[in-house]
């Protein structure tokens, strides 16, 4: 079983907005760097946005811009704030430590499509 559970994905038309969560009961959460991977069929899991422990976000090119990852410590939570998306985006989207230490959830399917 998974260290984190993830929510918030569904059907959107492109343009539209999802806001992906991620909670974990992990005591240690506040420690880590984290990051939200996405994974399509037949291809690897990538990384796509990433926020630092001590200072900063990272973004992946195609959702710069357009994504944003916040956490909030006190609730040991992880969000992913998805703007304009595009059909490209669609996926099963995850989230982990920035160096995938943990074993990987269930995630939250995100689909964009007309």
């Amino acid at each position: 079983q998974g260290h984190f559970v993830e929510s918030g994905g569904g059907l959107v038309h492109p343009g539209g907005s999802l806001r992906l969560s991620c909670v974990t009961s992990a005591s240690t959460f506040s420690r880590y760097s984290m990051a939200w991977y996405r994974q399509t069929p037949g291809n690897q899991r990538e990384k796509v946005a990433a926020i630092l422990s001590e200072t900063g976000t990272k973004y992946d090119n195609s959702v710069n811009g357009r994504f944003t990852i916040s956490r909030n410590n006190s609730k040991k939570a992880l969000y992913l704030q998805m703007n304009s998306l595009k059909p490209e985006d669609t996926g099963l989207y995850y989230c982990n430590t920035l160096s995938e230490m943990y074993e990987w959830g269930q995630g939250t399917q995100v689909t964009v499509s007309s």
